[in-house]
This record gives C-alpha cells, structure tokens and sequence, in this order.
C-alpha cells in the first residue's frame, strides 16, 4: 500500500531529501546537500510512503508566476518503477497547482523522461542548457484544464461518469466525479456542501457511497482494459471511518489492493473481486473501506 503525503516534520524532510540526493545527486558524484537549491523553503513538497513509512517517490513544486509552475525532483526508487508511483506524485503537484489557479506547469526534462512526462500530458517546447554532469534537458510543458486531470482513458471516465449519473442518479446529486485515472490508480471526488451533516462534515452515508463507487469504477475500467463485459455488483462492503471529512472528500483506490479472477468471465462463470478503498480529506486519511463485489458475466 502506497500513500502521497507532505512532509512535516524535520525527520520527514529528513527522509525527503536523503531520497532525493541518493537518487538524483549521488550517481553524479555530488556531495550531500547538493541536493536543495534557493526554491526549498518556498515549493510544496510531497513523497510517496509504503506500508512501512519507507519513502519510495518524491517531488517538487514552485511558481515562477501566478500563471505558472515548475515541477523538479520527480524521483521513483529503482525497485519501485513501474508501478505508477510517479504518475501519483505528478498528480499530487498537479493538484496543488491547480487549488493555485495556475494556468500551466513546465518541467525540464532529461532525455530518460522526456517519455514519462509525455505520458502525463506534458509536451515538449524547446531544449535547455546542460544540467549537472553535462546531461541536455527538454523543456515541457502543460496546459490545464479540468479534462486533462484525468491522465489515462479520458473517454473511458467520461462512459464511466455517464454510467453513474443516468443509472445512480443520486451519484450526480452527492456532486461524484471521477478525478482522475492513471491505470494503476483512481481517484473520485465529490461535494461536501452536497453532503454536509448538521456537524459540517460529510455525512457517515455519502462516504460509504463514494467509496463504493470509486471501487465500482476501478472494477469497470480494469474489465475495459482487459475488454471483458459484465455486470457489476457489490456482495459484501465495510468501512472503518478514523475521522471526520470537512474539506475536501477524496476517494483513491489503488490496483495494487485489488484481488480478483476476472478471467473467469471469459469462461462464462462470475468473478469475484476483492477491494480497498482509501478515503481522504484533501491528503488525511479518514476511513478505509473494504469491498467484496461479484461480476456477473452478461
């Protein structure tokens, strides 16, 4: 399991920026500290945790203009690539840009992630000076707008979307939409004025939904890559709430807690597939809900 986090305190910037030189300054022979520049102290920072607070992804933001922002130290660990891991931080850094109201991100990028970078949606604008250790960068940029937050089967979301607001119509009422999907991860968010309790947070009830849902749609869009067809059921769903939602509810489900048998669909037979969503408050994990949903072959 895999969680984006800010760091905090002085023993996670610690971690932080020991993962950022180890990965980024020492295979070029640069000295511990190298690794900061004159940006730190005002760029929103963000890494990526596993199950036992290892840091495995980091990145950078900061604002050149109120129009424009520069992501930097994009790194995922070795044994970790492959994974989505740097989709997940470039959409975390994406998120803040946009609460900013920032237009478009630029980013200059080595020859060994132009292809990433391209893969997020960033397209190439021109070629830069050398870095350190002589290495040529690509400037890339990106424009935003609320479709391209959406990093993978943009289409695919937006059948999904429809699907939920014409067959669960109370799903368009909550203000339910999917944010984004990266192929290893999806995120929906919803409205908490639409939801507000008579404490100001997020009814107990809408945050089940949304969970059941986000699992639903992680379902629906792994049998569209796979072209399966079947219908989607929930058999048995459990959530532990930890803390209330008063900002801003997000649900995030990630392949990696997903179990299932879907090719036995293609033998005609259900398949049953076993869940985890993790539900948040802007980046505070509130509540985890785990899913058991069958598919049923049509």
């Amino acid at each position: 399991m895999f969680k984006v986090v800010t760091p905090q305190s002085e023993q996670d910037f610690e971690n932080y920026y020991n993962f950022r030189w180890l990965m980024l300054r020492k295979p070029w022979n640069f000295p511990q500290g190298s690794e900061k520049d004159e940006y730190e102290q005002v760029s929103h920072h963000r890494m990526i945790v596993d199950s036992r607070g290892e840091v495995v992804a980091v990145g950078r933001l900061h604002f050149n203009t109120s129009e424009e922002a520069q992501m930097r130290h994009i790194a995922v660990a070795a044994n970790m690539q492959g994974k989505g891991l740097g989709k997940m931080v470039v959409s975390a850094l994406e998120n803040v840009a946009r609460s900013e109201g920032v237009q478009r991100i630029v980013t200059n990028s080595r020859d060994t992630s132009v292809a990433f970078f391209q893969s997020c949606g960033y397209d190439a604008v021109q070629e830069i000076s050398a870095d350190v250790g002589g290495v040529k960068r690509l400037q890339m940029r990106k424009q935003l707008t609320e479709l391209n937050a959406i990093m993978l089967h943009p289409k695919w979301c937006a059948a999904l979307q429809t699907i939920w607001h014409e067959g669960i119509p109370i799903s368009e009422q909550m203000g339910i939409k999917i944010f984004q999907y990266s192929g290893r991860t999806l995120e929906t968010r919803a409205s908490l004025v639409k939801n507000i309790n008579p404490h100001n947070t997020m009814f107990a009830g809408s945050i089940y939904s949304q969970a059941v849902l986000t699992g639903w749609g992680m379902i629906y869009l792994m049998m569209r890559e796979r072209n399966l067809d079947g219908a989607i059921v929930l058999g048995e769903g459990n959530i532990k709430y930890s803390r209330p939602i008063s900002q801003s509810p997000r649900g995030l489900c990630n392949i990696e807690t997903v179990h299932e048998n879907l090719a036995e669909l293609e033998r005609g037979k259900k398949a049953q597939v076993m869940l985890q969503v993790d539900m948040y408050d802007e980046y505070q994990q509130c509540g985890l809900f785990r899913g058991e949903y069958w598919v049923i072959p049509e």
